[in-house]
């Protein structure tokens, strides 16, 4: 395995670091005097979009695009470390028309749309036009398990009718969202064989934005929404795919995008050590620097290590994406999912605590970003399901190297010249 960027990969990061260098950071005070209001910016982000899109830092995430459509090619592997530059100013993602669900939502209609949900749907969201949100959970079920959800997509003589309510809706708020991608249970037999995802416009009668619910007591500006589908009515053409092939869909978009979620996650423990190295260099405490104490040191040590270690199994995952089936890569991918929410988690903790009362308050981002790492161990599916993933494949894994090397055991001690 090689994960040495390619010198065009390398180019563009070194472009995208200037662009946040040069424009994205001098916007932080802009942007937060909206965020804090629970207004969306689109005045600080729409002019960044219009210079993105003119210097080509344009869908970098998305590697199966098509001649004429805008961005930039690039594999999961070398989109990784432009991720985690993205990562450490966390909204900044859209600037570039990488974010969140939007990356997810343009590589699925690019894999299944239509022509005309091509046009209608798909070229806008590539041109930054509009913005899209992903509607699969469920306040009524563990949406953990896809298997229980209870929104109910019924059959008409003129399309779809949808009944039923999602909520943790990320980007359902914010003012370009025109499309909501529906998960729910329409026909079919078998516990994996019976949703299918349906495109509805959010201006569609009878959806209702109900609220924007707040996490660990902040409201992004963007939305975590609930969503209430009371009869809401689309037409045939709103089906994606084929009725019954929703959650394997929804399970084929999660790879890439869990690759970008994870390297964004490290790009915000890049910023928290090197904010922990800073203060902790000139803040004094019983006569000498707080970076003196053993305890710090080691938090520092341990950060560093824990953070170049989640990078290369994240950028091994990335690599293999690039080569091998995402489905038969769940547990690669889960586990990149578990360890880069835990480290988050840990490595902004630490942070605080060198930070004191400081870390605690808006003064630094390290409160909001552990906030965001602590949403993230449930976002996407809890630490606990990814930790079942993992261990049933181990399990299954092992049974088989198991298996085999029984066999060889008993043709050597049926015929002891055999090797």
């Amino acid at each position: 395995m090689d994960f040495t960027p390619t010198p065009r990969a390398q180019a563009l990061h070194k472009q995208l670091q200037r662009f946040m260098d040069d424009l994205v950071l001098p916007s932080l005070p802009e942007w937060h005097r909206w965020d804090d209001a629970a207004a969306y910016p689109l005045d600080v982000v729409e002019p960044l979009k219009a210079q993105a899109r003119a210097l080509g830092l344009w869908n970098l995430c998305l590697p199966d695009l098509r001649d004429g459509q805008p961005g930039t090619r690039l594999s999961s592997l070398e989109y990784a470390p432009l991720a985690e530059t993205m990562g450490s100013v966390p909204w900044s993602a859209e600037v570039f028309n990488c974010n969140a669900p939007d990356s997810g939502t343009m590589a699925l209609l690019l894999q299944h749309a239509d022509a005309q949900q091509t046009e209608r749907w798909l070229l806008p969201l590539l041109r930054g036009e509009i913005r899209s949100c992903f509607a699969m959970s469920e306040p009524d079920v563990a949406s953990s398990d896809p298997t229980q959800l209870q929104t109910r997509l019924q059959r008409t003589g003129d399309g779809w009718v949808i009944h039923g309510r999602k909520w943790f809706i990320t980007g359902a708020a914010h003012p370009h969202c025109r499309l909501a991608v529906v998960m729910g249970v329409s026909d079919g037999e078998g516990a994996h064989a019976r949703h299918s995802i349906l495109l509805v416009p959010m201006d569609s009668p009878g959806l209702i934005v109900e609220r924007n619910i707040p996490m660990l007591d902040h409201q992004a500006s963007e939305g975590h929404c609930e969503l209430v589908f009371r009869e809401v009515h689309v037409g045939p053409e709103a089906l994606l795919g084929e009725a019954g092939q929703g959650f394997a869909l929804a399970q084929a978009r999660l790879g890439p995008g869990r690759v970008h979620h994870a390297m964004r996650s490290i790009g915000q423990c890049e910023l928290a050590l090197a904010l922990m190295c800073e203060r902790a260099q000139e803040r004094r405490a019983f006569g000498q620097r707080i970076g003196d104490h053993a305890n710090v040191q080691e938090w520092i040590a341990c950060s560093r290590v824990e953070i170049d270690q989640a990078r290369l199994l994240v950028l091994r995952t990335a690599w293999r994406l690039d080569r091998e089936d995402a489905i038969a890569l769940r547990a690669d991918v889960a586990a990149i999912k578990l360890v880069t929410a835990r480290l988050q988690q840990r490595v902004l903790d630490r942070a605080i605590q060198v930070f004191g009362a400081m870390g605690l308050s808006p003064d630094t981002p390290l409160a909001r970003l552990w906030a965001w790492g602590r949403a993230l161990r449930l976002l996407d599916g809890p630490d606990e399901v990814h930790l079942r993933s993992i261990a049933r494949h181990e399990l299954r894994r092992q049974r088989e190297a198991a298996g085999a090397t029984r066999a060889a055991h008993l043709r050597r001690w049926r015929d002891p010249r055999s090797t």
